[in-house]
This record gives structure tokens, C-alpha cells and sequence, in this order.
């Protein structure tokens, strides 16, 4: 009966004739895709047919990208060189001065700030993909969302800072060094908050193209940066206290211009006011934090 089709019962038929059918269905819609054309918009590079063609456009791509590179890169600039000029007024101060700024800055600030980068650095994918599939309502949210959960890292990492002398006694620094970074430390918890509010606010921009405001403000901060570290820590002689108070008040300066500047209505739709969404899937946003802090790592 397999042998003779003649045989068969009419279901069978029936059944082979559709299956056929779904096979060839199937077969043309994957061909027709496959070999479909790509309609560029008015946005895509057009073909390059020659080396002239090929200059044309990377000059154009080269333009577009130093556009947005040279202003992050002087933010980045001005940003470091703070703790840099401070650390070189600590130097007129004394050795034990600058002994303790530089083990506070480059070992517990650096161990915090690079917490706080990786932690941030979801936002930057968050927003990112929000920003380009139009859902800009969403990037004041997210942004919201990353200040939460770095303001809770921040509390983490405080204990940090308490602790730093003791800390330091334990791995078998000086204790002329541990005692006085250990009382530099718990100074310097100020800045550490100011970093739990700099980074979100600065992903925040960023994807939206948004970075001459954050050059202007961090450039700004330098400048009066350097000239009020000359003013407190040598001409009035605050030593520390003054390298301190200057450092907090620079890092705290730069937050809050770039918060001012979020919600003065710069922003559009992508900054609604303050929402409760924040608070919720933290747990979610959290190991995408988390997963983007060990890769920076």
C-alpha cells in the first residue's frame, strides 16, 4: 500500500498536498527576503563607488564624530585636573599633607569613583536605546532610577571613608599617614554623594547629544577651582580643611549646575519632572549596574 500511491486514502493526500504547499510557502517568502533590496533613508551613508567618494564621506563621519569627542574629552580633562591642582598645592602644605591626599584621592577615591562609573555606566545603554527608539520620556526616568541606586551605593561606600585609618593600620601604612588620610577621608564623604549625582546627570546629556554645557561647566569649575585652592589652603592656610572644602564644593558645583541646567526645560520631553517610576524594577537596573561596574573593573 506505501508502494502505491494510487492507494492512498483521500485524508492522506489531502495532508501531503498541504504540507507541500507550506514547504513552497515558506521556501518563496524566505527567498523574496533574502534577496530583498535595502532602501537606505535620507540618513545613510550613500554608496562609495571611488577612493573620492570614500574621503568624502569619512571626512564628513570625522567631523560628526570629533563634534561630540572634543568636548567629552575637555570634560574629562577638567575634571581630573582637580584633583591634580589640589594635590599640588598639598605639596606647599607638608609631606604627611600630600601623603594623605594622594592616598585618599588615588586609592579610596579612585576605588569609589570607579564604583560609581561602572554603577552609572547602565544608564548610558538605557538611554541610549530610549533615546533612539524616540522613547524620550523615559531618560528622566531612568536617570532618576541610576540616582537612587547610586545614592545607595554612595551609603555602602561611606563606611569606606569612616573606616579608612583603621583600614590602612590593617594593610601596614605609617601611622602618621593612616591617621591623617583617615581624618581627610571622612572630609571628603561630601564628594562622594556629589558623584552618586554627577554621573546619572551626565549619562543623561550625553545621550542626547548634550555636551558643550557639561565642557562649559566643568572648565568653568576649574578655574575657580584653582584660585579658590590658592586663596583657603596657602594664603589663608587651611591646609587640608581648605583642600577639602574646595574639593567638595567643585564636585558639588558641577552637580548642581548640570541639574539646574536638566530641569530648566533645556531638555524637552526628556525631562517630565521627578516620578515615582524611579522606584520601581531597581532590583532589574541594579544587575545591569552591577554587570556594567565589573566590566569596568
Amino acid at each position: 500500500m506505501a508502494g502505491n500511491p494510487s492507494k492512498l486514502p483521500i485524508s492522506c493526500l489531502c495532508n501531503y498536498y498541504e504540507f507541500i504547499c507550506t514547504i513552497l510557502t515558506i521556501a518563496t517568502t524566505t527567498t523574496s527576503s533574502f534577496f530583498a533590496t535595502f532602501k537606505a533613508d535620507s540618513n545613510d551613508i550613500p554608496p562609495i563607488t571611488g577612493v573620492h567618494d570614500f574621503f568624502r564621506e569619512f571626512h564628513s563621519e570625522f567631523k560628526k564624530l570629533w563634534f561630540l569627542a572634543v568636548p567629552a574629552i575637555f570634560t574629562s580633562i577638567c575634571q581630573y585636573f582637580l584633583g591634580g591642582i589640589t594635590q599640588l598645592f598639598c605639596g606647599h602644605i607638608s609631606t604627611i599633607a600630600q601623603a594623605a591626599f594622594s592616598v585618599e584621592d588615588y586609592v579610596l577615591g579612585l576605588f569609589s569613583y570607579g564604583a560609581m562609573l561602572g554603577m552609572g555606566s547602565a544608564l548610558e545603554t538605557l538611554c541610549g536605546q530610549a533615546y533612539g527608539a524616540g522613547q524620550t520620556d523615559m531618560l528622566g526616568v531612568y536617570m532618576q532610577r541610576s540616582m537612587v541606586i547610586l545614592h545607595m551605593t554612595a551609603l555602602i561606600l561611606m563606611f569606606v571613608y569612616i573606616f579608612a585609618e583603621q583600614i590602612l593600620t590593617l594593610i601596614g601604612q605609617s601611622p602618621e599617614i593612616s591617621k591623617a588620610t583617615g581624618k581627610f577621608s571622612i572630609w571628603m564623604i561630601p564628594q562622594l554623594f556629589a558623584f552618586a549625582g554627577i554621573f546619572p546627570v551626565s549619562k543623561f546629556l550625553q545621550a542626547q547629544s548634550k555636551i558643550m554645557v557639561m565642557m562649559v561647566i566643568s572648565a568653568v569649575v576649574l578655574v575657580l577651582h584653582t584660585l579658590f585652592s590658592w586663596l583657603l589652603m596657602l594664603k589663608l592656610g587651611w591646609g587640608l580643611v581648605g583642600a577639602a572644602v574646595v574639593l567638595n564644593a567643585s564636585w558639588w558645583v558641577i552637580e548642581i549646575s548640570q541639574f539646574l541646567y536638566v530641569v530648566s526645560g533645556t531638555c524637552g520631553r526628556a525631562w517630565s519632572g521627578f516620578s515615582w517610576r524611579a522606584f520601581q524594577n531597581l532590583w532589574g537596573f541594579i544587575r545591569l549596574s552591577l554587570s556594567s561596574a565589573l566590566m569596568l573593573w
